[in-house]
């Protein structure tokens, strides 16, 4: 088998080679796969040869192979597989057999693996158990010394490991989108978003409206909505909006005001309001009357435009 060292943590194969190659298929925990584990100097044939150590593992004789671990695949359950890297013979001393997130051994992967006696001595091993939450890539080095190993990839894993980071692949219910294709959402929220550009909605935008209450002091949040409504139990004083567009971008919102059954109840509109003739409209007061107003501001909330959109539509 041919091995071409890329980089200290990607390493080609012309062959990867499958556990069950050199070993039994699939094991479990009371009949794990078991490979011999040996250690001996580096040949030309290392992935790693002339970085790290000078000695390298061998998997059952065969020099530091890339290796494929079977999991949940093979199988209709999320049953586990386990491997068992023997570590018994003398050899070994000094050179125990771990699994890392990178060959350059920043992070180590413990999840599912258990150790067993002291390396080169007899009953001492280094088992995995994988299961799809083992990364698509993991690497066997010694916990001692630099790149005596080389790299494990799992065909069935639902975790990509990049930059040492793993990262959770959609399951099946999940929709991808991407950054450079038209793609169709259905049921998404978008939060803290921004468009940029033209954007094209072909169908209505549905938008829950902000209920606010009633009280002598009032805030209108403006960031949480563009359609408020109040049912009014007092007479305004006190009428705060808050949290405007920035200068240059624009805010528009409407507010629906319903009177209650009492009626007559009154707004003092902010005064950074400007209606049409500088004059505030008179809300209509019979009970459970409805008024709408549109407002507008472009200069992040300096001045409101304001318009009246329908009074005394009970």
């Amino acid at each position: 088998m041919a091995l071409t060292k890329v980089s200290k943590n990607l390493v080609s194969t012309d062959t990867v080679l499958p556990v069950d190659a050199i070993g039994a298929n699939y094991g479990s925990t009371s009949a794990p796969v078991t490979i011999a584990v040996t250690v001996a100097s580096k040949t030309a044939a290392h992935p790693y040869n002339g970085d790290g150590s000078g000695n390298g593992y061998y998997l059952d004789g065969v020099e530091a192979p890339a290796i494929q671990l079977h999991g949940a695949d093979n199988v209709t359950s999320n049953s586990e597989y386990v491997y068992r890297f023997d570590q018994s013979d003398s050899s070994n001393s000094g050179h125990p057999f771990r699994f890392y997130l990178d060959a350059d051994k920043t992070t180590a992967f413990t999840t599912g693996v258990t150790t067993n006696g002291t390396a080169g001595s007899s009953g001492a091993y280094t088992q995995i158990a994988v299961t799809e939450d083992t990364p698509s890539i993991i690497y066997y080095q010694c916990s001692s010394h630099a790149y005596m190993g080389n790299y494990a990839t799992v065909p069935a894993s639902n975790k990509i490991n990049h930059s040492e980071a793993l990262i959770d692949l959609p399951t099946a219910t999940t929709t991808l989108v991407g950054t450079n294709t038209t793609d169709t959402l259905t049921n998404k929220t978008i939060s803290a978003g921004a468009f940029s550009g033209v954007s094209n909605f072909q169908a209505a935008i549905t938008e829950q409206a902000v209920a606010l209450t009633s009280g002598t002091s009032v805030t209108l949040d403006i960031s949480a909505g563009s359609v408020f409504t109040i049912t009014l139990a007092h007479n305004i004083s006190t009428f705060t909006w808050s949290n405007p567009a920035s200068s240059g971008d624009v805010s528009a919102f409407v507010l629906k005001v319903t009177q209650d059954g009492t009626g007559s109840r009154t707004i003092a509109f902010p005064a950074s309001v400007d209606f049409a003739g500088g004059t505030a409209p008179t809300l209509s007061s019979g009970a459970n009357d409805v008024d709408i107003f549109v407002f507008v501001t472009t200069d992040g909330g300096t001045t409101y435009f304001g318009f009246t959109a329908g009074q005394n539509m009970s």
